[in-house]
């Protein structure tokens, strides 16, 4: 079985409420619900909350709610992975056994069907343990430089200061949209920043953390130019 794991905990502190509060015009868990359920890869799509009233919206949405969330697996350090692996762990006591889970991250609103189906795909086809979203730093990473305590700068790679831009490595992140794997993966804690997982490249554009009222704000402008771009098309 193919499970959409989509976590929520209630105890948002920078965005208070933040899974379901409403982004251009909608609680924004309602984007990754929907991308999940028109992609058709999944059998089951079921959030993990600790919350009654975020289980309600995500319900609306057309998501399962099949267990609340253990308090130890809802705070401030509780990683998504332990969040999959309980949820893959509570289906085998339910003699379901899971074969792929995705992660879809709960304040995805650029999140598209057709890239969970190519992380599907890739997984797949390679046989690796992880399929996950990235996309690429707008500006070089070795050119990155810090504060220093006396309020002056310096460069975090002092050995690139002169190196031209075109001669350095492109370098990626994670996206914050999705992760695919295999439920063994999952279970046994292998780590998907490594050669065990295999990309998923999307377009800067599509991409935007959600961390703090800022990013809210930039993400909303971003999402609404996008959308009525995609209308005059």
């Amino acid at each position: 079985m193919n499970l959409a794991l989509i976590p929520a905990r209630g105890g948002s502190k920078r965005i208070p409420r933040k899974n379901i509060r409403a982004f251009a015009g909608k609680p924004i868990i309602g984007y990754s619900i929907e991308a999940a359920r028109e992609c058709g890869l999944f059998d089951r799509i079921v959030v993990s909350t600790d919350d009654e009233e975020i289980a309600e919206v995500a319900r609306s949405f057309g998501a399962d709610i099949p267990f609340l969330r253990p308090k130890q697996l809802a705070d401030d350090h509780t990683g998504t992975s332990d969040v999959v692996k309980h949820a893959i762990e509570w289906f085998a006591t339910q003699g379901t056994p899971i074969s792929h889970a995705c992660c879809i991250y709960a304040t995805a609103p650029f999140l598209q069907p057709s890239f969970l189906q190519e992380g599907y795909e890739k997984l797949v086809a390679t046989g690796k343990s992880y399929a996950f979203a990235v996309t690429s730093f707008a500006f070089p990473v070795q050119r990155a430089i810090r504060l220093r305590p006396d309020g002056t700068v310096e460069p975090l790679y002092p050995e690139h200061v002169f190196t031209r831009s075109q001669d350095l490595e492109e370098t990626y992140h994670d996206a914050g949209q999705f992760l695919w794997g295999r439920s063994d993966a999952f279970l046994n804690g292998t780590v998907a920043f490594s050669p065990a997982s295999v990309p998923v490249i999307l377009p800067r554009h599509l991409v935007q953390d959600i961390d703090t009222p800022e990013d809210w704000t930039r993400a909303e402008l971003m999402f609404r130019a996008w959308r009525q771009l995609a209308e005059t098309l």
